[in-house]
């Protein structure tokens, strides 16, 4: 029951770790870190319930505040106009 919350834990120090690695890799990082993330996530939210797991949600994305806010600004942002 524990194994969630211990993963997760090794997962934001993963996420914190990531953001020390040079720019090359830096994106693949997090990349791997989305991947691993979601079934994470989803594994604590079952074991321990949606409060947890929102709080998981919260954790992880203020994790990799960068990837989430780019995503975030690309949905606020108004369509290209088309000019023909």
């Amino acid at each position: 029951m524990v194994a969630p919350i211990l993963l997760a834990g090794l997962w934001v120090v993963a996420a914190m770790a990531v953001h020390h690695l040079p720019a090359r890799v830096h994106w693949l990082g997090l990349a791997l870190l989305i991947l691993a993330g979601i079934p994470l996530l989803g594994w604590v939210t079952y074991r321990h319930g949606p409060f947890l797991g929102m709080f998981a949600l919260i954790l992880g994305a203020a994790s990799l505040y960068w990837p989430v806010g780019r995503f975030g600004g690309r949905l606020r942002r108004p369509p290209p106009e088309h000019v023909e």
